[in-house]
């Protein structure tokens, strides 16, 4: 939005809930902009409104591609992984980066791996097993606990809401919202499940997830048991 945009705004506001007793013209003329441009930018709403909307669905379609797995988080990675949809969409890389500043979707920055250094120290290579073949409800309340990461709109932006879920009661045990998608903000739900419910954990209680599934030394897994045996 420009500095213009910005005062038509403000000025649209003042007049549309009464909170001024000032002129349209009086109140361009303090600002130092044109009355002929207020009323343009006043007709202009609904192609503003358009233009919002469309932004909006093509972000949907960024987001897709961001949570994909197999792929990094960079606008060319989501610019090729969308021309590799069932149905291709064509995106260019300027439109992507403007909708993931807009919209606060934040590529995670490459660092180094805590649990890997870790696992190496010990020389390890630890792969979580898939051990429970998708039968989530046969093994009782508190046994096996379920990951999930979800998107909220609002406001214009995204929140990403992290939630730890009990896979035989369905009740919701933690959870925790975040602005982006920063791998801490899923620790900490972890961290509030063992300070909220450690007390009715065991050691066999199995922490699921995807990701858990698939990478090597899966880090929400290993914070779980760490924080557990800590209490």
């Amino acid at each position: 939005m420009n500095d213009s945009s910005s005062v038509f705004e403000v000025i649209h506001e003042s007049v549309s809930n009464g909170s001024t007793k000032l002129s349209v013209a009086r109140m361009c003329e303090y600002a130092g902009v044109s009355r002929s441009g207020y009323y343009a930018w006043v007709a202009a709403a609904p192609i503003r409104a358009a233009q919002e909307q469309q932004d909006r669905d093509d972000f949907e379609l960024i987001l897709w591609a961001y949570q994909q797995r197999g792929y990094s988080k960079g606008a060319k990675s989501i610019h090729m992984r969308l021309l590799h949809r069932d149905e291709p969409v064509i995106m260019n890389l300027k439109k992507i980066r403007r909708l993931m500043k807009k919209f606060n979707l934040v590529c995670p920055i490459r660092a180094a791996n805590p649990y890997r250094q870790m696992a190496k120290a010990l020389k390890t290579s630890n792969v979580a097993d898939n051990l429970l073949q998708r039968e989530f409800e046969q093994y009782g309340p508190r046994m096996v606990l379920l990951t999930d990461i979800t998107y909220l709109p609002y406001n214009g932006i995204f929140a990403y809401l992290s939630t730890i879920l009990d896979a035989f009661t369905k009740q919701i045990l933690a959870y925790v919202l975040s602005e982006s998608l920063q791998v801490d903000f899923v620790l900490e739900t972890v961290e509030t499940l063992v300070r909220d419910h450690g007390i009715s954990l065991t050691a066999e209680t199995i922490l699921h997830s995807d990701y858990a599934e698939e990478k090597t030394m899966p880090k929400l897994f290993f914070l779980f048991r760490c924080l557990f045996i800590s209490q």
